[in-house]
């Protein structure tokens, strides 16, 4: 298991270097000035090429580049150009809440379709496993931001059941204040607030999710071992999970693993519409502002928990399938 992990983590460095390269390069491809949107449309041409001598922005792009990987090496993701404040820090102040966000997103992802896309395998073509399609299609079909405005509009604006955007206090904290003191008043804001971003996030996830289990599922079903097992008077209970779901577990978990990555770098519009104070909504101001440290951060950031993500899907290959280990 040790060799296996060694390798998995030595192909993160050509992939992170690769993105920390394209990023680059892309973000300087955008139109648009930092330093004119800075200092507004009024300020004269040499205050402008003051602004770009000091930030650096008159230097040959691959100067750029080289500079920007050796600050990378050192481990500095460089310093905000608009609000002049280390670029790691601003992006840790925001990554808990897009965790806390895909977290809870991907529990009730799994919640939903591990069940459905078992039953609508086992009674298929039955009125349930149309059904379960036809939330599967719809979940696939519906953008996230009209998602996010119909719960918004239904459950905020018309039943006033939940705030309509915002962050209540972090949960973790709220759900250890409510085990230590019992009160439980913070623990219900704060659920108050994550309930619509992470039940539109985590439809579209249970769709995906929920097409995958049945469609892995009806395969082991027609497996030889599975009807022995039916044969022998095993319960159908056992049959079910024991022996058909445990072998379809691999592509479910290659189909997890990549829904919570894109979690993690797909709430953008969500954080957009919900106002939720995660790293979307930083990327997107810095987008707007030209404030290309902060994209940069925010996006090797997200590469490396996707990465990391992907590491544990390996892993969980591993566990699941010991052979996989010998490859």
């Amino acid at each position: 298991m040790a060799t296996y992990l060694v390798k998995r983590l030595l192909q993160f460095i050509p992939v992170l270097l690769g993105i920390s390269i394209l990023v680059f390069l892309l973000l300087h491809m955008i139109p648009g000035d930092p330093a004119m949107v800075l200092l507004g449309q009024d300020a004269t041409p040499d205050e402008v090429e003051r602004l770009r001598t000091i930030l650096g922005l008159n230097e040959p792009l691959y100067v750029q580049l080289f500079v920007f990987l050796k600050h990378l090496l050192q481990g500095d993701l460089g310093t905000s150009i608009f609000q002049d404040q280390p670029v790691f820090t601003l992006v840790m102040k925001q990554l808990p809440a897009t965790i806390e966000l895909a977290v809870v997103a991907m529990i009730i992802a799994l919640i939903v379709a591990i069940p459905l896309g078992i039953l609508s395998a086992v009674k298929q073509f039955s009125w349930l496993d149309y059904v379960s399609m036809f939330f599967a299609q719809l979940g696939v079909s519906m953008p996230v931001f009209w998602m996010g405005m119909l719960l918004i509009i239904g459950f905020s604006v018309n039943m006033n059941w939940f705030p309509s955007f915002g962050r209540g206090e972090p949960l973790t904290e709220s759900l250890l204040t409510a085990i230590t003191t019992g009160n439980v008043y913070n623990l219900v804001n704060s659920l108050k607030s994550l309930i619509l971003p992470a039940l539109t996030l985590g439809v579209m996830s249970a769709a995906l999710i929920t097409r995958m289990v049945r469609s892995t599922m009806l395969e082991v079903l027609k497996e030889d071992y599975v009807r022995t097992a039916e044969a022998k008077g095993v319960h159908g209970f056992m049959v079910i999970f024991k022996h058909a779901f445990r072998n379809a577990l691999i592509p479910v978990i290659t189909i997890v693993g990549l829904q919570f990555g894109s979690l993690l770098g797909g709430a953008i519009v969500t954080e957009s519409v919900f106002a939720w104070p995660g790293i979307g909504r930083l990327v997107i101001t810095a987008i707007s502002q030209r404030d290309f440290p902060v994209v940069q951060g925010c996006v090797l950031i997200i590469a490396f928990l996707f990465a990391v993500t992907n590491l544990i899907v390996d892993v969980l290959y591993a566990v699941v399938n010991p052979k996989i280990q010998q490859k």
